[in-house]
């Protein structure tokens, strides 16, 4: 399971939120699973992060037999995961804005991706497209994103940002999305399809691409 640094939690805890986070809502048979032990062995980690307020529960019924119970991050849960400042963000957005000047904001993170790539871009030389696309999830999550890469059918991969690190900008921003497109088709030399987005509602973003045949790894290069 990928470990990423969340304030005052590690070890099992950490990670279950980590999953929750991933799949929410989750039961905690689902978790169990993930982490290959009984629910009650997860009963005591899920108790204390529920009576810290950084998760909740609510109950559903799936088909016959007792209601189940399902796990989801509070909104305390959620500003666990890496945010890109967003005190700080949103005090920039109200001055530009009140200066007129939105697009610039665009412009910022746009140069910002442009960056990443042209650095990135050295490491893709004589990568398969698959490990292109691990590469492409490491630096994403090394933004925040809490990304990673699954095969959906054939050589077609599925890239998924389990956590969007600037949510607060592109809510009001939602250029910004266009913009890490174009980053992900840059440094994969294909065209990607975006298949969810955080910002219309979805548990995380996910992005579809396959390998180009008229571009191979050279495009990369």
């Amino acid at each position: 399971m990928q470990r990423i640094a969340l304030a005052g939690y590690r070890g099992q805890k950490a990670d279950l939120l980590v999953a929750i986070k991933k799949s929410q809502p989750v039961g905690a048979k689902e978790l169990g699973t993930t982490f290959g032990v009984t629910t009650n062995a997860l009963r005591r980690h899920l108790d204390a992060l529920e009576e810290d307020g950084v998760i909740a529960r609510r109950s559903e019924v799936r088909g016959v037999g007792a209601p189940v119970h399902l796990y989801f991050l509070t909104p305390a849960g959620e500003s666990l995961f890496p945010q890109a400042s967003a005190d700080a963000l949103g005090a920039m957005l109200d001055a530009v804005v009140a200066a007129g000047v939105s697009d610039e904001v665009v412009a910022v993170f746009r140069r910002r991706w442009e960056t990443l790539a042209r650095q990135a871009k050295p490491l893709m030389a004589g990568l398969s497209f698959s490990e292109r696309a691990q590469l492409v999830a490491e630096l994403l999550s090394a933004e925040g994103y809490l990304a990673e890469v699954s095969v959906a059918d054939g050589d077609r991969l599925v890239i998924t940002e389990h956590h969007c690190a600037v949510r607060a900008v592109a809510e009001r921003f939602p250029e910004l999305c266009e913009a890490e497109q174009r980053f992900l088709e840059d440094l994969l030399g294909t065209p990607v399809e975006r298949q969810a987005r955080v910002l219309d509602g979805c548990n995380h973003c996910a992005f579809h691409a396959q390998p180009d045949p008229t571009a191979g790894a050279a495009s990369a290069a």
